[in-house]
């Protein structure tokens, strides 16, 4: 089976990325972009995010996680420290984010360092969720293999428990991107992308124009 999809044409006009409107601070730019995002009714989750680690044989990973908090700390998600990109985070703490919004013709790309949220965060992000997800988060063994869906149900059904009182796993928790260079991208006419590229040294930010 196969399928050419060379003849896929789209042109970007969407948008534009000069430097005259570029903030000193990155997370300024996102802040804008994301809220811009958010607020379109074709952007159903503007939070999805890519997410890129390197696993513990060295062969990169992707998969779509939800951005829960950004500040000029970093960008915050949440997981399952035993799951597969957990235990790659603690092997190789580089990660890479990105976003795309194509209703905009955005993208975001992010790369940094991710490490565990505090305790307390964790506990307040866990605690905020719906129980079903909570639960959720305590029967799943994330990453691991089980033998069919009904497997999966029934210990579900088992853990439901009447009440609230479900506490956060210590293998549950967030983690936070500390971000060493921020590109964003904005479609253009004729492939000509505006690509701007912050780099972040000694805690100071500064960025070129990337040719597309």
């Amino acid at each position: 089976m196969s399928k050419d999809l060379s003849s896929y044409r789209k042109e970007y006009l969407k948008g534009i990325l000069v430097e005259e409107d570029l903030p000193e601070n990155p997370i300024k730019l996102f802040s804008d972009w994301f809220n811009n995002a958010d607020s379109k009714s074709n952007e159903i989750e503007p939070n999805a995010m890519s997410l890129s680690a390197i696993d513990l044989n060295g062969v990169p990973i992707t998969r779509v996680v939800l951005l829960k908090k950004f500040s000029n700390d970093g960008f915050v998600f949440c997981t399952n420290y035993s799951s597969r990109k957990g235990k790659s985070i603690t092997k190789n703490p580089n990660v890479c984010i990105s976003f795309f919004w194509s209703s905009l013709e955005q993208q975001v790309i992010i790369n940094g360092k991710a490490s565990k949220v505090s305790e307390v965060d964790s506990d307040n992000y866990f605690n905020s969720r719906p129980i079903e997800s909570r639960l959720g988060a305590i029967i799943s063994n994330q990453s691991e293999v089980i033998p069919s869906r009904e497997y999966l149900e029934n210990k579900f059904k088992k853990n439901n428990l009447e009440n609230n009182s479900v506490k956060r796993p210590r293998n549950w928790g967030g983690y936070i991107v500390d971000p060493t260079s921020i590109e964003f991208w904005q479609g253009r006419e004729n492939r000509l992308h505006d690509r701007i590229l912050y780099k972040k040294e000694n805690n100071i930010w500064n960025y070129v124009r990337l040719s597309p």
